[in-house]
């Protein structure tokens, strides 16, 4: 099988197309046939060992994909050959609390993930598609989609009515958009980009804020909503806009802390968060369990995640460097 190896030493440059074996199927697993991949910025920074650079190599990077079952081991009977799923981001993470055994177990890093023709999992970590999607829209959702449910429903139970602000126009960014409308929310979101704004507002985005124009963008997303503050922030910028966020959230909201586009440090001001009693829930995608129940309301809504651009698998590099350019508008993806 051909697989996409960043090998030796991280960097862009050290990326190579391989051959290698395919894996055996032991018990409980099954081997699925890659058909598409999609890239998140996690990924972007594993392969340039800023992610964790004690990452042993090589490693296949990835950790978004979707493919056909064409085996299983006799003693599987949760899924069967032909069936179309995706296999999740912490293959061990099926439900309940985070512990550091299922966060441990990720695809891209530190397991090999899914830039490869083939794939062998565990049975227990796949979830089947929605039957609506494309291969390439099924691609988008282990990471991105489900860290923006897991922001907004399963940990931030966002309700009808409440103001979210989102953060940019990346993945997890629109995913959040289309969550939060579908759950009666409205929306306001922001972007260096007043074309990329355009586009948010024609997918239902009720309020847009340019931030390289409107520096205090924190003060003018609680005037928008109303002088009291959002109800929920989706913090994706990091050590850069965290202090936005919190001049954007009211007393007793929430902002999920998502990514670090931005960096990672920053000299916050504490009294904040405990005068208004503001949470800050760190958001490390999600388990199996909340998969399956995104995966309901997608195929419910028949919702259809945003794709920038799809490469090829011998042109994964490209895919990796249109992604640092932050040139993208949603999902950068890869077809087998």
């Amino acid at each position: 099988m051909k697989a996409v190896v960043v090998d030796k030493s991280f960097g862009l440059e050290n990326l190579k197309v391989v051959e290698r074996e395919p894996p055996p199927v032991g018990p409980g697993q099954v081997r699925l046939r890659m058909r598409a991949m999609s890239l998140n910025f996690r990924d972007l920074l594993m392969v340039q060992g800023k992610y964790d650079p004690r990452q042993q190599l090589p490693l296949i990077p990835l950790s978004d994909g979707v493919g056909a079952i064409v085996e299983t081991a006799p003693d599987v009977d949760r899924v069967t050959v032909g069936d179309r799923v995706c296999p999740i981001f912490a293959q061990r993470w099926i439900s309940g609390e985070p512990t550091k055994q299922r966060l441990r177990s990720t695809l891209g890093g530190p397991l090999d993930g899914t830039l490869a023709e083939q794939m062998v999992v565990d049975a227990e970590s796949v979830v089947k598609a929605p039957a609506h999607l494309s291969d390439v829209e099924a691609a988008t959702l282990p990471c991105a989609a489900l860290t923006a449910w897991s922001a907004l429903v399963t940990l931030g139970r966002v309700r009808s009515g409440d103001t979210v602000l989102v953060q940019g126009t990346g993945g997890v960014s629109l995913f959040a958009l289309a969550f939060a409308k579908s759950l009666g929310a409205r929306v306001i979101i922001t972007s260096s980009s007043d074309a990329k704004l355009d586009r948010a507002q024609a997918l239902g985005a009720d309020e847009m804020i340019n931030y390289t124009t409107t520096e205090k963008w924190g003060y003018s997303a609680k005037q928008l909503a109303g002088g009291e503050g959002v109800d929920h922030v989706i913090e994706v910028g990091g050590g850069h806009t965290i202090a936005r966020s919190l001049r954007a959230v009211r007393p007793g909201g929430t902002i999920s802390v998502i990514g670090v586009l931005s960096g990672v440090a920053s000299d916050l001001n504490l009294l904040p968060i405990l005068m208004q009693q503001v949470r800050l829930q760190g958001v490390f995608v999600g388990h199996r369990e909340g998969f399956e129940a995104m995966n309901r309301a997608i195929s419910t809504t028949r919702m259809k995640p945003i794709v920038d651009r799809v490469f090829s698998l011998e042109k994964a590099r490209q895919a990796f460097e249109h992604v640092a350019s932050g040139k993208h508008f949603g999902k950068v993806c890869i077809e087998v």
